[in-house]
């Protein structure tokens, strides 16, 4: 079997206040994603979600427990401070405010500034730039300046300049947050088609349960624990141990365990709106069929 892209055993992290005590926010995580993966992380606010993507990406350092990133032992001493570097180059993230990653005046300068400081050759960096516009459809702003661009077009900038840098797995931690609906389905159609089309491992982190439902694969963190590991099926199909964790389901599941529990059988476990108005249709069209032969 290949070895996990990322392979978190027992992973422990606490945070130091200013007055030197510890405050646990990571209680022994187990956690495997395979190259390729497309996952979805879930919790509540202060369930760990977002430190354990900082530990993923290494802008934070674990207290206790194994990490291996791309075949790196985080803990080895044999660790050198290229390795780290190269694994930065690895695992990429977009954090929630598109502004805070926006650097440079004109788009395609900004997405250029990440392989500029890693030394790329001028001839790869303007290839990578276009290759990195084109992915996320913003070839023709290629030259606007970013602070009058939307707000999805400037997630989407962004992402391209984590893709300049030829990641193999993109982190997206509450990405699509202070985003409006278009600007919120501009980048998760990006991300997702970087995962079919591109082979690229992508870890999103997410309130919304609608996005986490198209993931291969829904994580969800109560408390600093993993409380749920599985398909979108799977974790779905269980809502009162996400309401109890604080958190809610698809309004589509939502919508069928409602008809459920009115006593009409509905067939299947949708997790997307398109399978969900499927599966009523073709219960409306059974029932349509029952009349007319009654």
């Amino acid at each position: 079997m290949n070895q996990p892209f990322i392979h978190a055993k027992d992973l422990c992290f606490s945070y130091v206040e200013d007055d030197g005590r510890r405050v646990p926010v990571l209680d022994h995580v187990s956690i495997d994603i395979r190259k390729g993966e497309y996952v979805a992380i879930l919790g509540h606010n202060g369930s760990g979600k977002s430190t354990l993507a900082k530990l993923f990406n290494l802008i934070l350092e674990h207290d206790s427990g194994e990490l291996v990133v791309a075949g790196k032992d985080l803990m080895s001493e044999d660790l050198t401070e290229d390795d780290l570097y190269a694994l930065r180059r690895e695992v990429g993230m977009v954090f929630q405010n598109p502004d805070n990653q926006l650097v440079a005046t004109i788009v395609e300068e900004d997405v250029a500034f990440g392989p500029e400081n890693l030394g790329v050759p001028p001839k790869e960096i303007r290839e990578r730039v276009d290759r990195a516009l084109s992915t996320v459809g913003m070839t023709e702003y290629a030259r606007h300046e970013p602070h009058r661009l939307s707000g999805g077009q400037k997630q989407r900038v962004a992402i391209a300049g984590i893709l300049a840098m030829k990641p193999s797995c993109i982190i997206l931690d509450e990405s699509t947050a202070m985003l409006d609906p278009h600007g919120r389905r501009e980048v998760i159609d990006t991300f997702e088609r970087l995962n079919r089309e591109e082979g690229m491992t992508v870890i999103t982190i997410t309130h919304y349960m609608n996005e986490a439902a198209r993931a291969d694969r829904v994580i969800v963190l109560d408390d600093g624990r993993v409380l749920m590991d599985g398909t979108p099926v799977e974790v779905f199909g269980e809502p009162e141990r996400l309401l109890a964790a604080g958190l809610d389901v698809p309004q589509c599941t939502a919508l069928i365990h409602a008809l459920r529990k009115e006593g009409i059988a509905v067939k299947g476990d949708p997790v997307t709106t398109e399978e969900c108005a499927d599966i009523i249709s073709k219960l409306l069209e059974e029932k349509g069929h029952g009349n007319r032969h009654a």
